[in-house]
């Protein structure tokens, strides 16, 4: 579904030398690494945030960066859901408004169940600035799923999360991946869940190597 090839990066010290990867159906991946080790630009230049100074990017065999600006904003838009360490909510909104406004943009509709599944049923119609960050944290990732995307992108999305949220959290979305035929690729320093994934790589000195 998603391939990258030969992708190199630098700031003042390279961060991608060579890195290829790809993802399929289905199929979840975590990147592991220390801090500071280009994790997340990764994954912000998969999900065609940034674009890496070489290599190509590929989404259902179509090279990304040869495509139209437009097609490439319909890719991230309707295809590519991106769960951020940061919630990036509507500060003005409720929670509702905010899964709302991605529901209009991506045309779909929010499901009730996933409210509670991950447990903000509750808080649904609350400000999202009243809200405690593992609770924002659970409205951006309800806001990704509302879009039903075909790969999720997700920098340490259980970062905010007490442990018993944490497994809600991720059993949805491992069940998303199912019900949807989705792809998953996060980012974490947590090694339990980069072991529920089905391949796991560690980004050490600006290689991809493989450890599962």
């Amino acid at each position: 579904m998603l391939e990258a090839k030969n992708l190199s990066h630098k700031f003042d010290y390279p961060i991608l030398d060579d890195v290829c990867l790809s993802l399929a159906p289905k199929q979840s991946i975590a990147i592991t690494g220390v801090s500071g080790s280009g994790k997340s630009t990764l994954l912000h230049i998969l999900a065609t945030l940034l674009k890496p100074d070489s290599g190509e990017i590929f989404y259902h065999d179509k090279p990304i960066y040869h495509l139209t600006q437009k097609s490439q904003l319909d890719i991230r838009r309707y295809h590519f859901g991106i769960i951020f360490q940061s919630h990036y909510l509507f500060r003005g909104f409720t929670a509702r408004e905010n899964l709302e406004l991605s529901a209009i943009i991506a045309k779909k509709t929010i499901d009730p169940t996933l409210l509670e599944k991950i447990s903000i049923d509750n808080v649904i119609d609350q400000s999202v600035t009243s809200l405690s960050g593992g609770q924002q944290q659970r409205i951006s990732i309800a806001r990704v799923l509302t879009k039903k995307p075909k790969i999720i992108f997700a920098d340490e999305p259980t970062g905010n999360l007490d442990k018993k949220t944490a497994n809600e959290v991720m059993n949805t979305l491992f069940d998303y991946l199912k019900e949807e035929n989705a792809s998953l690729l996060i980012v974490t320093h947590d090694e339990k869940l980069a072991n529920m994934c089905d391949e796991i790589y560690k980004l050490e000195n600006a290689k991809l190597i493989q450890l599962k």
